[in-house]
């Protein structure tokens, strides 16, 4: 196949408009297959009209952090933050700790290591949880994006403890640990002193619009986070959203067995054109085949979009379609297996 246009990695996932830059003669609407986002989102209803009329409610925000403390398993509320992003929240981590040494368990999100960057420290990669113990911070995706891989817990507190006699801290992002396995999270184990556990709203409540996430620290950590961040640290939407979504125990637990169900009708797609699947969550899934860059223009010039990686030529991550037409759509573009 002869390749057209312009064929750089996007550096991040759902950026249409670059999308139509980069493949003018796609059909519309692109299928956008590049996110890890729940393509099922949770219902809204209404929201009261304060919600935007008037300064969101510090007793709103309390009755969200023990909501989230509740869902996400954290041993109190005092534990819990909130904030517009996960990025805002390792960059506020790591500007609390002297300069030194962030090691980050690699490969994952590139902007872990841009915003430690920022903070002042000299970020490192390494490709073993065992590498990260000498570090100031050690930071680990868990489940990882994009390979989906988990660090057991037992590792995880193993590797806090070592980093504590030192002086370091761990922060573990678990944007993912709503689809992970059962009993991986650290989240209960904050109070430990040295453990900061993130966790993401909108990625599995398919609502990243609402831009919430949630840091799970100490009370100490999580005391001067909330003062960095101020009275207001999210919007009287993403409180009255949040709060009623993380309390919906049903709802939660029936999306991870249809997520499931998703992702095993993706890897039946992926197996019948011939890609090797070297990992993901039900939320993604993640190949590699010799023929990354043309299938990615194959897709493209579809109106599919999905993801590549620059350092990882090889590899592309398929996200979930959002209905039977959707699917019908990928089946057609994908090529049959050779």
């Amino acid at each position: 196949m002869t390749l057209k246009g312009e064929l750089a990695p996007l550096d991040h996932g759902g950026d249409l408009g670059a999308a139509r830059k980069q493949f003018p003669g796609a059909p519309e609407p692109f299928l956008d297959l590049s996110t890890g986002i729940n393509p099922f989102p949770y219902p809204l209803a209404p929201l009261p009209p304060e919600a935007s009329t008037r300064l969101p409610d510090p007793a709103s925000l309390a009755k969200l952090l023990a909501v989230a403390a509740e869902a996400y398993g954290a041993p109190s509320p005092s534990h819990v933050v909130a904030a517009s992003g996960s990025q805002i929240l390792v960059a506020q981590t790591a500007f609390l700790l002297a300069r030194g040494r962030a090691t980050i368990l690699a490969p994952t999100y590139s902007e872990h290591a841009r915003v430690a960057e920022l903070a002042g420290h000299n970020v490192v990669e390494a490709a073993d949880v065992t590498q990260l113990a000498e570090s100031r911070i050690a930071i680990v995706v868990n489940p990882n994006n994009p390979d989906g891989r988990i660090v057991p817990k037992d590792a995880l507190l193993a590797l806090a403890d070592r980093l504590r006699r030192r002086g370091g801290l761990l922060l573990v992002d678990e944007a993912f640990m709503e689809v992970g396995p059962y009993g991986v999270s650290i989240a209960d184990q904050s109070a430990r002193g040295n453990i900061v556990v993130l966790r993401s709203f909108g990625k599995f409540y398919g609502l990243p619009g609402v831009r919430l996430s949630f840091a799970i620290a100490p009370p100490e950590i999580a005391a001067r986070l909330a003062t960095a961040f101020g009275p207001w640290p999210v919007s009287g939407a993403a409180l009255a959203i949040a709060a009623t979504a993380l309390a919906d125990v049903a709802w939660r637990e029936k999306t991870r067995g249809l997520l499931a169900e998703a992702a095993a009708r993706l890897d039946t797609l992926i197996a019948k054109a011939g890609l090797e699947l070297i990992g993901g969550t039900s939320l993604f899934r993640l190949v590699r085949t010799r023929e990354a860059a043309q299938l990615f223009q194959r897709l493209g010039e579809a109106g599919i979009l999905v993801r590549r990686f620059a350092e990882y030529p090889a590899w592309l991550r398929f996200g979930l379609p959002d209905r039977e037409s959707a699917w019908q759509r990928l089946a057609a573009a994908l090529p049959p297996k050779a």
